[in-house]
């Protein structure tokens, strides 16, 4: 069973993370920003898919995939569209829920997790849209994932 979601969907390293939350909160330019961070870093990133993500479940692994009408190119609102290193496909680690930085919880709950329909679900953090370096907050939030550049 495949699942299209609305969100957008990179590598950084060996982790694969997905950004979720409704139309407008900067999902796409938050993960344009990891990118740039972890290039700059000299880790791996790569755009999976932006805007249209299809989600299966492999192995007991949420895997996303692009829709190939749209492999590669990322809309930065009020910028454009953009060309961006890609791979076809990857398995998830973490779900972001993006909030409007006036509705953000003070103190979200912690050990959230973002059901997938049947397919299965993901840990899930929540942040605010306007946080400068979200590599650093998750790096932050999941003390596992501090060893791994550029998560801290």
């Amino acid at each position: 069973m495949t699942r299209n979601v609305h969100g957008t969907a990179i590598v950084v390293g060996e982790r694969g993370l997905i950004f979720i939350g409704p139309s407008g909160v900067g999902k796409s330019m938050m993960a344009f920003t990891c990118l740039a961070i972890a290039r700059r870093a000299k880790a791996f990133s790569a755009l999976i898919s932006d805007d249209q993500v299809f989600l299966t479940q492999q192995q007991e692994r949420i895997v996303a995939t692009c829709p190939p009408s749209i492999s590669g190119l990322m809309e930065l609102r009020g910028s454009g569209i953009v060309r961006m290193d890609h791979v076809g496909s990857a398995p998830l680690d973490l779900a972001i829920q993006l909030v409007p930085v006036s509705e953000a919880e003070r103190l979200p709950p912690e050990n959230e997790s973002w059901q997938i329909g049947d397919i299965g679900s993901l840990p899930l953090v929540k942040m605010a849209n306007n946080v400068a370096d979200p590599l650093a907050v998750i790096g932050g939030l999941l003390p596992a994932w501090r060893q791994e550049t550029p998560f801290w």
